[in-house]
């Protein structure tokens, strides 16, 4: 039985609006490459230059160096977020990262994937939350449509498939449930 053939000279995702214009668009693209994609330290600054292109940003949220966002304009930041070294926030959709959520180093936050199904490859995205106090470990991988319950937790490399429920610890490729998450004073 002849089987179709992925064809990448058919893939058209004109449907997909990312919003604000091509300028803008350029214009974010060189300002996250000099003061999030660098050593740039300055925590301030950054919560500024996110509010200047659209996103939401709270008080007191840390964002690291070497940190790459898609569209700012599709993300909203609570309070005291941790956003470590080398996060990528890859927003094709919306992003919410409730208060004291945290994403650790090398994270990858994947709004977008492609349908492995249609010959033509065809452009798949989904919002991602973090619920307050969930924490994304390091090298982890959070993928379109997922809700990371309040205080959940995604262990260091694991991949979050479907939603985590709330203060549970999930583990693994794809990420299951492993434990209560119990948190102490």
């Amino acid at each position: 039985m002849p089987q179709l053939k992925t064809d990448l000279s058919s893939f058209n995702n004109d449907w997909y609006k990312p919003g604000r214009s091509p300028l803008t668009r350029f214009v974010w693209y060189v300002t996250n490459t000099i003061f999030f994609k660098s050593a740039f330290p300055f925590y301030g600054a950054k919560r500024f230059i996110l509010r200047l292109f659209g996103a939401k940003v709270g008080n007191g949220v840390v964002i690291k160096p070497h940190v790459s966002i898609k569209y700012p304009w599709k993300l909203v930041v609570g309070n005291h977020v941790w956003i470590g070294e080398e996060v990528w926030i890859d927003n094709l959709a919306k992003v919410t990262l409730k208060d004291n959520s945290c994403i650790s180093q090398g994270a990858m936050l994947l709004c977008g994937n492609h349908h492995y199904k249609k010959s033509t490859f065809d452009l798949i995205v989904g919002e991602i939350t973090l619920e307050e106090g969930a924490w994304a470990g390091a090298k982890t991988v959070i993928c379109p449509g997922v809700k990371m319950g309040s205080h959940s937790l995604l262990t260091v490399g694991s991949i979050a498939t479907s939603s985590l429920e709330p203060y549970w610890i999930y583990q693994g490729n794809p990420a299951q449930k492993v434990k209560v998450r119990e948190l102490k004073s």
